[in-house]
């Protein structure tokens, strides 16, 4: 990859839910290292389901672009336990990955025993062991001050040597440690999960269904002149 290319293309993925939901919001990104935003696409994954994978390689096939560099992922344990496999993405998709966490901790294995058994318990466990361990990296926005202070962040990346993310990840953050394809996909995600309240009498007793959140086409900023 050149990493000096203007034009890089990076797709974030970011996903919203409310518990009180069955389904929540995924929403993919497409951004450009000068921090254009020219695609974007959305779909719905199940809140403790085990679909998140899908949702994501959806996500990237409906885009239809064979000019992203690398994907970004907000976390590989989303919606309430839905563990993303990130071998098979980076398999099926062949792009480069860097799923991004924030804070330290000692493991999700003992929440997943807390609210699941049997089977379906195996394959989140199974699934987390296979994510492997995080690296942890520094990071500084564009418009950091000089001095500032480096924000860490763990990783887990593919496709990709640990120099590489950690320059990838500088060229699109602009402030704090969070990238900006994932802070506009997480707030398209909220955006959209909110939008689909206004549309119920409660959000408690009318589920978001498949009809009411459906996978969006891309739409792209030419599409909108």
């Amino acid at each position: 990859m050149h990493l000096n290319k203007k034009g890089i293309r990076a797709l974030g993925i970011a996903e919203s839910f409310v518990r009180e939901r069955p389904r929540s919001v995924l929403a993919g990104v497409v951004m450009r290292s000068d921090l254009i935003i020219d695609g974007f696409a959305f779909t719905e994954i199940t809140v403790g389901g085990m679909d998140a994978t899908d949702g994501i390689i959806k996500i990237f096939n409906s885009l239809e672009r064979s000019d992203i560099n690398v994907i970004m992922l907000n976390g590989c344990v989303i919606s309430w336990f839905n563990v993303v496999n990130l071998n098979k993405i980076y398999e099926e998709t062949g792009i480069p990955l860097i799923c991004v966490t924030y804070e330290a901790s000692e493991g999700l294995e003992p929440h997943f025993r807390r609210h699941f058994d049997g089977e379906d318990l195996q394959k989140r466990l199974d699934a987390y062991r296979m994510l492997g361990e995080r690296v942890p990296v520094r990071i500084k926005g564009k418009h950091e001050q000089r001095k500032g202070k480096k924000q860490e962040i763990l990783i887990r990346i593919l496709g990709l040597e640990k120099s590489e993310a950690v320059q990838i990840l500088r060229k699109f953050t602009l402030h704090g440690r969070i990238p900006e394809p994932l802070r506009v996909a997480r707030l398209c995600a909220r955006s959209l999960l909110r939008s689909s309240f206004s549309h119920s009498s409660s959000p408690s007793t009318t589920p978001t269904t498949s009809s009411s959140l459906h996978l969006f086409p891309v739409l792209s900023l030419s599409s909108l002149n």
